[in-house]
C-alpha cells in the first residue's frame, strides 16, 4: 500500500511538473534547433569576404585597431576588443561613454576590423536600433523571452521544473514497464496507449540528454546572478586596496597592445582573446581586463582573466575563478552540442527533435484523458438521466 501511495505522488509530480512547464519547453526547443547550428545559420545568411592572405599572416597591432576606432568615432569610448573564434576578424566595441553603458547596454556598437590589414569592413548600429538577426532574435527567445534577468529566472524555474520532470518519468518508468518488454508500442490497442508508449520509450531513450541540457540550460539561465555574485566577492575584495586611484583617461592609457603582449606573457600556454578597458562596467575601474584561453577542447571554453594596471601596464594579478564559474564555462557549449563539431550538433539536433515529441505527446496523453473523463461522466450523466425518466 505504501508504494502504491509513493508511485501516486511520484505520478503527481511527474503530471503537474510537466504541464506547467511543458510550453515554455517546447518553445525552448524550437529555438534550440537553430541555435545549435548558429554558426553556420550566421554565415549563410551574412557571409563575410576577407583579403586573400597566407595563412600564417599575423594579427595587426591592436593599437592600430583602436587607432581607427577613435578616429572614426572621437567623441566616443573604446569598451572592449575580440578576436572572432572563427574567422579572421577583431571586432572593437564602442560607446557614448562608459556610464551610458551602465544605464543601457544596448548603446554599445561594434567595428569589424580584417585582423591581419586592420581595414574597417563593418560598423554596426548601436544595439537598441539595430536589426536583429535570425539567430539573435532566437537566443533572445530561448534565454530570456525578450524579459532580460526576469525572464532569465522566469526560465530558470521551468528548467528546473524539467529536471523534475524527467526524474520523475524515470521513477516511474520501472514499475509501468515490470510486465512489457523494453520498447514495446502496443499497436493492437486504443490510440491513447500507442501515444504512452511512444512517450513512455522516448523519455527513458533520451533520459541523459535531457537532464544534461535541464542542468546545463538552469546554469546558463543564472548567469548574470552568478556573474555578479563573483563581482561582489572576489572581484571587489581584488580590487579594494585600488580604492581611490585614479585612472587616465582613455587617450591617455598605456599601450593596449603592450598590455595583451603582458598578459600573453603570463599566460604562455594560452591564448589572449579579448581585452575590456578600464571603466567598463563589466571590467575593472583601474586595469585592462583580458581574457584568455586554452587550446585543448575542453580549455578552449575556459576562460581565465589577467589584470593589467592601467596606469603602468604592468602585470597585476592572474585571477582565478571560482567554481561555479567553471562549470556555467562548461556548461555553455555543452548546452549546445559545441565541442564536437558538426557530428555532434547534427546529434544535438536529433536528440533536441524527440525531445520536442516527448513534450508534445506528454500534452496529447493529458488531452486525451481529460476527454475520456470527460466523456465518462456525460455517459454516466446521460444514464443518470434515462433512469430517472424510466421510474
Amino acid at each position: 500500500m505504501t508504494a502504491t501511495r509513493t508511485l501516486k505522488h511520484w505520478y503527481a509530480v511527474h503530471k503537474w511538473a510537466s504541464l506547467i512547464c511543458t510550453a515554455f519547453l517546447l518553445l525552448i526547443c524550437v529555438t534550440g534547433l537553430p541555435l545549435i547550428f548558429h554558426d553556420e545559420i550566421d554565415q549563410w545568411l551574412e557571409p563575410h569576404a576577407y583579403a586573400s592572405l597566407p595563412a600564417d599572416t599575423p594579427t595587426a597591432s591592436y593599437d592600430r585597431f583602436a587607432a581607427e576606432a577613435l578616429a572614426l568615432h572621437p567623441g566616443d569610448v573604446i569598451a572592449s576588443m575580440y578576436a572572432d573564434d572563427d574567422e579572421p576578424a577583431v571586432f572593437v566595441l564602442m560607446a557614448p561613454s562608459f556610464a551610458a553603458i551602465k544605464a543601457d547596454v544596448s548603446v554599445m556598437y561594434s567595428i569589424r576590423f580584417d585582423a591581419r590589414t586592420a581595414q574597417v569592413l563593418e560598423t554596426t548600429r548601436n544595439q537598441g536600433v539595430q536589426h536583429r538577426k535570425f539567430t539573435d532574435l532566437m537566443l533572445a527567445l530561448h534565454t530570456d523571452l525578450f524579459a532580460g534577468l526576469r525572464g532569465s529566472l522566469f526560465l530558470a524555474l521551468m528548467a528546473l521544473l524539467f529536471i523534475l520532470a524527467t526524474v520523475s518519468g524515470i521513477v516511474l518508468y520501472g514499475p509501468f514497464m515490470k510486465k512489457l518488454d523494453f520498447g514495446t508500442i502496443r499497436r493492437g490497442r486504443s490510440h491513447r496507449l500507442k501515444w504512452l508508449d511512444l512517450h513512455n520509450l522516448l523519455g527513458i531513450v533520451t533520459m541523459t540528454w535531457a537532464l544534461l541540457v535541464g542542468v546545463t540550460g538552469t546554469m546558463n539561465e543564472l548567469s548574470t546572478p552568478l556573474f555578479g555574485l563573483w563581482q561582489q566577492t572576489d572581484v571587489k575584495q581584488l580590487l579594494a586596496s585600488y580604492a581611490g586611484h585614479t585612472v587616465p583617461l582613455q587617450h591617455a592609457l598605456p599601450s593596449v597592445q603592450a598590455a595583451l603582449d603582458t598578459a600573453q606573457r603570463a599566460v604562455p600556454d594560452m591564448t589572449v582573446v579579448s581585452v575590456v578597458y578600464p571603466g567598463n562596467p563589466f571590467g575593472s575601474p583601474y586595469h585592462y581586463l583580458l581574457w584568455a584561453k586554452g587550446s585543448s577542447t575542453l580549455t578552449s571554453r575556459l576562460l581565465s582573466p589577467v589584470l593589467v594596471d592601467a596606469r603602468t601596464g604592468a602585470l597585476s594579478a592572474l585571477v582565478q575563478m571560482p567554481w561555479y564559474l567553471r562549470a556555467l564555462e562548461v556548461s555553455r557549449p555543452l548546452h549546445f552540442g559545441d565541442y564536437g563539431g558538426l557530428p555532434l550538433k547534427v546529434l544535438w539536433a536529433l536528440l533536441d527533435l524527440v525531445t520536442i515529441v516527448v513534450l508534445a505527446s506528454g500534452l496529447v496523453l493529458w488531452v486525451a484523458r481529460r476527454k475520456a473523463h470527460a466523456d465518462r461522466l456525460a455517459h454516466l450523466v446521460a444514464a443518470h438521466q434515462a433512469s430517472g425518466e424510466r421510474s
